[in-house]
């Protein structure tokens, strides 16, 4: 069997207070392959999304190992780590998190100026296109509707043409048309570029779309269904 792009061996994470340790997650393990297609799902307060912060390395955990590209976080700086994700990582958030001073098409080709590279407006552009937005290039994100701005974030995530793609409730603020959209053109753009996607979602419409499904409950996880 091929390499894992992310291998998570025993984690787990313990937050401490002065009052008491919470464990947010417990010897988690799980292993995502290329181009595959990821959700992770569970009632809020599972872990979701913590888990998803540690694979991509935004975090670290208490315990226990992650590979994520054949690197180890563990082993791994944070200016390395930030490297890391700038190259090959792409995010995509409930909130959307565009940049309110910078237009649509400024937006999509940030992660371009990121890297230190001249900003790419052909690129960004098609992109723009490939998710039915070239005509708003221009427009601000206060212009733009909810969907319109995920529509956005999703353009940016691939600008990078991105190895894996974190996605943390991309439909949590969209109704459910626009949800319907906005996942197709995940689907496509990652059948487009063989981008492996791993996605934190309580959208059940979203979660049957994905190769394979995990469950989060009280900090573990189980893969609870895998199709194809």
């Amino acid at each position: 069997m091929s390499t894992p792009v992310i291998s998570a061996s025993n984690i787990s994470k313990v937050v401490s207070t002065k009052q008491h340790t919470l464990t947010i997650l417990e010897s988690v393990n799980m292993n995502i392959f290329s181009g595959e297609t990821v959700a992770i799902l569970g009632s809020s307060g599972a872990g979701k999304s913590t888990l998803m912060s540690l694979l991509a390395g935004l975090d670290s955990p208490s315990s226990g190992n992650i590979e994520l590209l054949s690197e180890n976080l563990n082993a791994l700086t944070d200016e390395q780590k930030a490297e890391l994700r700038s190259r090959k990582i792409g995010f995509i958030f409930q909130n959307f998190m565009l940049v309110s001073t910078l237009n649509a098409i400024e937006n999509v080709t940030l992660p371009f100026l990121l890297q230190g590279k001249k900003e790419n407006w052909v690129k960004a552009k098609a992109l723009l296109d490939a998710v039915g937005l070239g005509h708003r290039c221009q427009h601000m994100p206060s212009e733009l509707s909810g969907g319109e701005q995920q529509r956005v974030a999703i353009a940016r995530a691939f600008m990078i043409n991105p190895q894996v793609l974190f996605a943390d409730e991309p439909t949590g603020n969209l109704d459910q048309s626009t949800a319907k959209q906005v996942i197709e053109m995940l689907f496509e753009l990652n059948d487009k570029h063989d981008t492996t996607l791993v996605i934190v979602t309580h959208d059940p419409q979203l979660a049957d779309r994905c190769r394979r499904r995990f469950i989060m409950s009280d900090g573990t996880i189980k893969e609870v269904g895998t199709d194809g």
